[in-house]
């Protein structure tokens, strides 16, 4: 006789059985690495770095000569007040201030939560939402920001931008209008040789002009759409290679078409005042002078690096987004009704990007047109519900939370200023110092956002044009420039949390990316961009062009 009860013992999953969304043993080797971070005592340059007075590279608030005294403005203000009243009015003091050895410790705590955020993100031992919560939760656990300020950061521009775009993406799906855009975009594309080396560099140099976060949230739904009808075609069910292929393809070009202009982002119009406030302003040519011959090269290369890794694991034969997307839009009903109130919202939104620029923010109309969708009942809540993905809202909302606690404890500012500390003598001076910088910059912007690496590095690099011999230009253009190599974590930039969130299987609903896609995929990406960068233009043209100051 059979002891069911014993059999069902046998069977039952182990409480450290890894699961999707749940991995015990990384959660309890995360958890123990963090308690030693925590415990241990902050390095002395830390304690160093947050007493230094008017340190560079961090904005200190009016009244503050440190940033101990910034992070006592804000978490102590009455005892803030009351010591600096003290000797005029004898006041008492509230609370303790913290000391320089306090304000380390907050610092060190500060970069401990991202390590642990990101490597949850990167190995989903929690799920995203999950991590996207546990971001916050932290950020209150410690004391790192005022409570009412952990809220707001998690409630940025970009954050509604990124929900809006995902549910206008949701509206244009609806109704049909990604296959007749996609008529227009995709209609000389004959194969997956022509989209690898023709439109990846034509959409990197169109990102030099355009929202690249606006193009990618284009695309992305007409590509979904072509993905799903070429595997029907072959009788595929799935096929992840092409998939990879083209949502990656599409969103790391977008990310390197910023060299290209100062219209290409916050990130350079951070840059472009930095080097006015340094006596050295750069006109809109010039920029494109040094920047416009990186894009094209750099979008062959990726083109060519996803063709050559991807292709041959493709289960389809090849995909013909010319022949796809004719054929579906042929199909189509006649262009009217909600279709063209659908296109009449979204030519509008693209306006209002263009036209109110990114100082009104990129998320203030695109709730415009959320809002517009419903009024004109293109779309209900059951389909924002369905189709947007809230846990990569919640991801970026959790990334920008991050990047204020760094920047205002002062541990973004110390992993610069460590880097920099470590570069080797033949890097420190002459353009070998921009080379320098950029592996700086672009290894940051993975883990905070392009603007806010660029508002961090931006007053430290420039300084040193004039100690290292080298034109200021090359430094603040290297570090521009390599501020949109963030490809190898969603957090990164945008685009990539849209590509992740918005990349899924039309009729199945399947995410067709993972977090670890990224890092498979864009660490070499991030690679080859330093590779063409260094000696394409640093080491390359850039010898052949006459600096200002310089001949």
């Amino acid at each position: 006789m059979v002891d069911h009860a014993a059999v069902d013992v046998k069977h039952k999953p182990s409480f450290w059985a890894s699961k999707p969304g749940y991995k015990p043993v990384l959660l309890l080797v995360a958890a123990i690495v963090f308690t030693g971070l925590v415990v241990i005592p902050p390095p002395q340059g830390m304690i160093d770095l947050v007493g230094k007075v008017s340190p560079a590279g961090y904005k200190l608030p009016t009244g503050c000569k440190t940033i101990t005294d910034s992070i006592n403005k804000k978490l102590r203000p009455a005892a803030f007040g009351a010591a600096k009243k003290a000797d005029r009015m004898g006041h008492k003091e509230v609370k303790p201030l913290f000391s320089d050895r306090d304000a380390a410790q907050l610092a060190k705590i500060m970069l401990g939560i991202f390590f642990l955020v990101v490597f949850f993100w990167a190995t989903e031992a929690l799920p995203l939402g999950a991590t996207d919560i546990l971001a916050g939760v932290m950020l209150y656990l410690f004391c790192i920001l005022p409570v009412n300020e952990i809220s707001q950061a998690y409630m940025k521009d970009a954050v509604f931008f990124i929900f809006g775009i995902l549910a206008v993406a949701v509206g244009v799906a609806k109704t049909g209008l990604d296959k007749r855009i996609g008529l227009i975009l995709l209609s000389r594309i004959k194969n997956a040789k022509a989209f690898a080396f023709i439109f990846i560099p034509l959409l990197g140099m169109s990102a030099s002009f355009l929202s690249e976060h606006a193009l990618v949230a284009l695309l992305i739904p007409v590509l979904m759409g072509i993905y799903k009808v070429t595997c029907r075609m072959y009788g595929v069910e799935k096929d992840r290679a092409l998939a990879v292929f083209l949502l990656l393809g599409v969103c790391f070009a977008a990310n390197h078409g910023g060299p290209g202009s100062p219209a290409a982002g916050g990130r350079n119009a951070i840059m472009v005042g930095y080097l006015m406030e340094y006596g050295m302003p750069i006109s809109f040519l010039d920029w494109m002078k040094y920047g416009m011959p990186f894009v094209p090269l750099m979008g062959v290369v990726i083109g060519a690096y996803m063709y050559i890794r991807l292709k041959p694991r493709f289960l389809v034969q090849n995909v013909n987004p010319s022949e796809v997307v004719k054929a579906e839009v042929a199909r189509m009903p006649k262009f009217g009704g909600k279709e063209a109130m659908m296109s009449i919202i979204l030519v509008c939104l693209i306006a209002a990007w263009i036209i109110l620029g990114e100082h009104y923010g990129l998320g203030g109309p695109t709730l415009y047109a959320v809002m517009a969708m419903f009024l004109c009942r293109i779309i209900t809540w059951d389909d924002i519900q369905e189709g947007v993905a809230f846990d990569v809202v919640g991801l970026y909302a959790a990334a920008c939370a991050m990047g204020l606690g760094l920047k205002f404890t002062g541990g973004a500012l110390w992993l610069a200023n460590t880097f920099v500390a470590q570069l080797p003598d033949f890097i420190s001076h002459g353009d070998s110092l921009a080379i320098g910088i950029s592996v700086l910059t672009g290894t940051m912007t993975n883990f905070m956002s392009d603007g806010a690496t660029v508002a961090a590095l931006g007053p430290i690099v420039l300084p040193m044009a004039e100690l290292a011999n080298v034109h200021v230009w090359k430094l603040g253009l290297a570090c521009a420039f390599s501020s949109s190599f963030a490809n190898f974590l969603v957090v990164g930039t945008p685009n990539n949390a849209i590509a992740f969130g918005m990349g899924k299987d039309p009729e199945t609903g399947e995410r067709l990316l993972s977090v670890f896609d990224f890092v498979k995929y864009g660490l070499p990406v991030t690679i080859l961009a330093w590779l063409v960068l260094w000696f394409w233009a640093i080491l390359g043209y850039w010898r052949f062009l006459s600096w200002p100051g310089l001949g």
